[in-house]
């Protein structure tokens, strides 16, 4: 028997294409998250810039800049599957660094609500680092 008879005959072939179906969905929703944020953030530049450097970060407007490009362009990879192991990766490890450096007041339960949030965003990064993009993508797997 050929190997599309046996493909077909297990019903893998529709268990696959509903993987590559919510695969590109969760994707493109984990992705959108970051690309409206990186837009919203040019948006309100200057009020960005002094929330990271509240934060006692140095160069806040250089951070600025590379957190929208890595948003925008990061979230844009991810959408479309483009490289997206490195994406998710630089994705994944930023959504921990927010929840580090922005979220860590445990005593307000919001920021911690937040830093949760942050942490299970890197979690489905880090998912499709090792898993990858899926079939319906431009990497194909």
């Amino acid at each position: 028997m050929n190997t599309i008879a046996q493909t077909l005959d297990s019903g893998s072939t529709i268990a696959s294409g509903k993987q590559d179906t919510l695969t590109l969905i969760g994707r493109v929703l984990l992705a959108s998250l970051f690309v409206l944020a990186g837009v919203d953030k040019l948006g309100a530049a200057e009020g960005t810039i002094g929330y990271i450097a509240s934060a006692g970060l140095p160069l806040a407007g250089p951070i600025f800049y590379a957190t929208v490009a890595l948003e925008i362009i990061g979230g844009l990879m991810l959408a479309v599957g483009f490289k997206a192991r490195t994406a998710a990766t630089a994705l994944g490890l930023f959504s921990i660094a927010a929840a580090v450096f922005f979220h860590a007041d445990f005593a307000d339960q919001n920021q911690v609500t937040a830093f949760l949030k942050n942490l299970a965003i890197a979690g489905g990064m880090f998912f499709v680092a090792a898993f990858g993009p899926g079939r319906l993508s431009l990497d194909r797997g």
